[in-house]
């Protein structure tokens, strides 16, 4: 089996409960962002990962084809050809979404079966293309309907198999970064959030992407961290009992890897995207004519998220914390 998945950290992250499954049934390769090596040995140690930044899925210029790495494309699918794959699958097709461009890919596979959802005619390009799940369908059903197609059970959302947090962790992480801007609140809310948390005796390690580490210092966080790779990310992580944030890959591997986590949503929906983790809370987004809108933001700024206040996302946060230590003892 050929597992086409291309987009970034959270939606790979997604995929385990599929991947896990699979496994038990056939030889899977996952193709994917380098990443993905990362969480190969952690979360699907028996799946092959070939490493592939798809040119269309970058957030701009994706559309400059003289600059798409074709020797590179070339070549993955020689590998691909290669091996003879009976089945190659794309889960994408989020909301009113599908993905011609994974379809057309797993075309050019040659594999004898090819399941997606279609989109834009791309129906096409596959085999066997399936139904979507409701509109408001969690992005991990998506995996779950391609499962059911080839006799797998997958387990339902609520029941996927978490591991639990080590024994005695009592750190929590407060994580400000995110894949697009319009997905980020305000630093200085993130800030003022960690300020409340260490006053309540609550110790916070607070971690950030490369391009707000200045910030950070600036404002007085000297220990700030900032992780270079998924695994410097996963070792933070595993010293961590919670893990707030913005609706972000980071999220999504935490709660994964067995930790609470708190999510801050901008842009996009709960209903789809919220992390796997059952104890995990989320405060949605303020009203916007425009959601989901895709990280494509009208406005200047993102309002859905700035106009969560600091005082509003306190009192949501605190019940998530004072909850999560009191059934931790």
């Amino acid at each position: 089996m050929l597992v086409m998945e291309l987009w970034q950290l959270g939606d790979l992250v997604m995929a385990t409960p599929f991947l896990r499954a699979a496994v038990e049934t056939f030889d899977v390769t996952l193709v994917c962002k380098p990443f993905g090596k990362d969480l190969q040995p952690r979360f699907w140690p028996e799946v092959k990962v070939i490493p592939f930044l798809a040119p269309w899925t970058a957030f701009k210029g994706k559309y400059r084809l003289h600059a798409w790495p074709w020797r590179e494309m070339v070549r993955l699918l020689g590998e691909i050809h290669h091996a003879r794959f009976d089945v190659a699958l794309s889960a994408r097709g989020i909301g009113i979404r599908g993905d011609p461009r994974d379809h057309v890919l797993l075309r050019l596979t040659g594999a004898r079966e090819r399941l997606g959802f279609p989109s834009m005619g791309s129906q096409v390009f596959l085999t066997r293309p399936l139904k979507r799940p409701d509109l408001e369908a969690h992005r991990v059903e998506y995996w779950r309907v391609l499962g059911r197609s080839l006799g797998l059970t997958l387990p339902s959302r609520k029941e996927i198999p978490i591991p639990q947090s080590g024994p005695r962790r009592e750190l929590i992480l407060v994580h400000s970064g995110a894949g697009q801007p319009v997905r980020v609140w305000p630093l200085e809310r993130y800030r003022g959030l960690a300020g409340r948390l260490r006053k309540n005796n609550f110790p916070v390690q607070v971690v950030c992407d490369p391009d707000q580490k200045d910030w950070w210092l600036a404002a007085g966080e000297n220990q700030v961290a900032i992780p270079q790779t998924v695994t410097e990310l996963l070792e933070l992580v595993d010293r961590a009992a919670l893990f707030i944030g913005n609706d972000s890959g980071p999220g999504h591997l935490a709660a994964m890897a067995g930790v609470p986590t708190f999510t801050l949503f901008g842009p996009q929906l709960p209903e789809w995207f919220a992390p796997l983790h059952p104890e995990s809370a989320w405060m949605e987004g303020k009203a916007c004519p425009y959601k989901p809108c895709w990280d494509e933001c009208c406005w200047r700024s993102p309002l859905c998220l700035e106009n969560i206040s600091e005082d509003e996302a306190w009192v949501n946060i605190e019940r998530f914390v004072v909850r999560q230590r009191a059934m931790a003892t």
